[in-house]
């Protein structure tokens, strides 16, 4: 079954004010490449060839920035008119997405994993395999989907923005969901409405134990949504720890 991705790059980007007044943060720099190219480059070298691209009234901009596809490759730009919500932003992508197994991605999320095994694998598994979710030990979670652990260090339950965590693992980002995301999503907006969030579709695959995650150090996954990390992850970059490369060195 084939695995897509979807780029969701929507938002005002309110905490890079005052540059997102006038860019899409993913096309603000990271030393000398602006993000989406970092992101950009983790969706092609996890082999992922079917993208589809969201934002607002910046479409036009990310469209200019990344260009045409690659050889072998689909990028399909969707247009978010007004922000209504992650739920919203991803039904909008559906239509090029559906009946496949997807790579969600908030795309002001970078990180150092590479995910070409961890995709192969969940694309030829015979069953539907769940999803796969990425962890890093955060400092301060309250800002995070938080993981809650058993004793035996499996994943039981997930925690939006909790003032007083369970862990200090933020769930949150990038995800890989199998073919069953789409009635997932049903389910959790008819359920929830505009109090949606991701960590329902996170449920709903812990609730079936279809749930595993990799836990990642601080320095491999950074959320580069404000001036501080937006630096951090620019020191990275500059330092060569991150890759906007669509292809791994062999």
């Amino acid at each position: 079954m084939k695995t897509k991705a979807i780029l969701v790059a929507g938002g005002k980007g309110s905490r890079l004010y005052p540059f997102t007044r006038y860019t899409q943060k993913t096309l603000l720099p990271l030393f000398n490449r602006p993000v989406i190219d970092y992101a950009l480059g983790t969706i092609r070298r996890g082999g992922i060839r079917r993208i589809t691209i969201i934002s607002n009234e910046h479409i036009g901009h990310i469209a200019k920035h990344v260009g045409q596809s690659l050889e072998d490759e689909q990028i399909h730009y969707v247009l978010e008119e007004e922000p209504q919500g992650v739920a919203h932003a991803l039904q909008l992508a559906r239509p090029h997405n559906d009946d496949c197994r997807l790579m969600i991605y908030f795309s002001d999320n970078i990180t150092t994993v590479e995910f070409d095994n961890l995709v192969r694998e969940f694309k030829q598994a015979k069953q539907p395999p769940g999803c796969l979710l990425l962890a890093r030990e955060e400092a301060n979670p309250q800002a995070f989907g938080v993981a809650v652990l058993d004793d035996d260090g499996n994943i039981i339950d997930v925690v939006e923005k909790p003032e007083n965590p369970p862990s200090n693992l933020a769930i949150g980002g990038i995800y890989l969901f199998d073919e069953t995301f789409w009635d997932k999503l049903d389910a959790a907006v008819a359920e929830k409405g505009d109090a949606f969030s991701i960590s329902d579709i996170n449920r709903a695959y812990i609730a079936e134990d279809k749930a595993e995650f990799i836990s990642v150090g601080a320095e491999t996954w950074v959320d580069c949504g404000t001036p501080e990390t937006l630096l951090q992850a620019s020191i990275m970059a500059r330092d060569g720890k991150l890759n906007p490369r669509p292809y791994r060195k062999r």
